[in-house]
């Protein structure tokens, strides 16, 4: 309700007070869990405490503790103040609704080690405004994210949680069924989308039986297939993080009195990410194993990827050409097909940057769909291919990984640097992709075979591999293709199958 132009909702946890932006209703930084600090570091989120005092919802929590630098440049802009209390929501509303809408709960990316709910690409106004309820989810990152270390086993007494960043985003899911209704939500209709870690963390509550029945459908952007860190690996990780403390035998007392600012910036290997930990009660199996096997939740997906997607390889080093060179050298894959699979291409930095970009990222959209095929669901699968206009000689090859995010969220003409550049043609783009992420969240079900839009965007059924171009050669233009990239994606298919381990 509201009262004297002011958002009022009245919880279990007591009164939360939010504000009013022009036509829309606004609450930012509401506490989802009790704060992760000191005997709760690395244990599952607890409700959060009831307020005996209106909490006045008008400024973003902190995010996790994460190198700023990093996320300024790679995470979407500055993240703001950092906390290791950390698990807060934000939400977005139309002022004006008559009905309850659906929600689309957003999980940010950067690899499990930066991000923010708070950056400027994720502001959910224009969402909002095409009727949906938006949420905005911080979750713990890094070795305070996903840790684990022996100590904790005997006080989880069988009960194994290391991907605490994971329980946060299934804690904030169960928050939201609970509570959104009194924001306009539909708990009914809730759809869980994210970019390339937030990604991969959708498919892997897609595959949590943790996360059962806490969602109705999915949008996955951008997900890699790198396989997950098994247990026994992170557990050497997280024993290796004591001793780097001088704790060879550490405590949890010991550890949990580790500040949390020394945990981020560690050298290699004690680093984390980009993968959750597999062998847990929240992830019992590797995703991808999970996916393989079409045991996934049954559910409406939605997923794609980016043109130029190895361009987030190459900023992290990653010699593209030398990864040809090497297959050479080894004779690995064969060369001679790899040649067939990419007609045309004989330049070696060419070749290393599609043939990562479609092993790392494009194959993802190919399994979940072969996945959602045997198990009778729709999936609609995208590739995005967009470059504004003033930014194609920057980005020659097409989409870099994370360039979609602005249009999705129609926040091109206030996210940094884009602001500074688009045109109107640049906008008017946006505007569709939008319109269609908020189609899917407000349709998309298990007999709705097709979005509408200015090119009606048909799901992939069984024996029906359909795939939308969100772009074509960089510019504006929808095509519906058929079979996109199919020999290739069944052999890269073939490749994944050999890193699911949980050795």
């Amino acid at each position: 309700m509201e009262q004297q132009n002011v958002p009022v909702v009245t919880l279990a946890q007591g009164t939360i007070i939010g504000i009013i932006e022009q036509d829309i209703a606004l609450w930012r930084g509401i506490p989802y869990a009790t704060p992760p600090v000191g005997e709760l570091r690395w244990r599952a989120p607890r409700p959060p405490v009831r307020r005996d005092t209106p909490f006045v919802a008008d400024t973003f929590g902190p995010a996790c503790w994460q190198d700023r630098e990093s996320c300024q440049t790679l995470g979407g802009g500055d993240p703001g103040p950092f906390s290791e209390d950390c698990l807060y929501l934000n939400i977005w509303r139309p002022r004006e609704h008559h009905r309850p809408l659906p929600v689309m709960v957003w999980l940010h990316g950067g690899g499990y080690t930066i991000g923010a709910a708070s950056l400027p690409p994720y502001e959910g106004k224009s969402l909002a405004r095409r009727g949906a309820v938006v949420v905005t989810v911080n979750y713990r990152l890094g070795q305070l994210g996903f840790f684990a270390h022996p100590a904790l086993a005997e006080e989880q007494q069988g009960e194994a949680l290391y991907n605490f960043g994971l329980s946060d985003q299934i804690a904030a899911l169960r928050w939201i069924q609970d509570n959104i209704a009194a924001f306009g939500g539909d708990a009914h209709n809730i759809t869980l989308f994210g970019e390339s870690a937030g990604a991969r963390s959708v498919l892997s509550l897609m595959a949590s039986p943790r996360a059962r029945g806490l969602f109705h459908k999915a949008i996955v952007q951008s997900a890699y297939t790198l396989a997950d860190l098994p247990a026994a690996a992170a557990a050497r990780k997280a024993s290796a993080l004591g001793a780097h403390f001088g704790l060879e035998q550490a405590t949890l007392a010991q550890l949990r009195a580790i500040p949390a600012q020394q945990l981020i910036n560690l050298p290699a290997p004690l680093t984390t990410g980009p993968v959750p930990i597999c062998g847990d009660q929240i992830l019992p199996e590797p995703m991808l194993e999970t996916f393989l096997a079409a045991r996934q939740h049954p559910l409406p997906l939605m997923i794609g990827s980016n043109s130029d997607e190895a361009s987030v390889m190459a900023w992290f080093g990653v010699d593209l050409e030398a990864q040809i060179q090497r297959m050479r050298r080894e004779r690995r894959l064969g060369l001679g097909l790899i040649r067939l699979l990419y007609p045309g291409v004989s330049n070696d930095l060419e070749l290393g940057r599609q043939l990562c970009r479609d092993m790392a990222f494009t194959t993802m959209g190919f399994v979940a769909m072969q996945a959602q095929q045997r198990q009778g669901q729709p999936c609609w699968r995208y590739w995005f291919d967009y470059v504004a206009e003033a930014e194609r000689e920057t980005y020659p090859h097409g989409t870099w990984h994370g360039n979609e995010v602005p249009y999705v969220f129609d926040t091109l003409a206030t996210t940094p640097p884009a602001c500074q550049y688009v045109n109107g043609r640049d906008l008017a783009f946006a505007r569709q992709v939008a319109d269609y992420w908020v189609q899917f969240a407000t349709v998309a079900d298990t007999h709705h075979r097709q979005l509408e839009g200015p090119l009606n965007w048909p799901a992939c059924i069984k024996h029906r591999d359909r795939m939308l171009r969100i772009g074509l050669n960089s510019r504006a233009g929808l095509r519906v293709e058929n079979r996109f990239m199919r020999t290739r994606m069944q052999l890269f298919k073939r490749i994944m199958r050999s890193l699911v381990t949980l050795d």
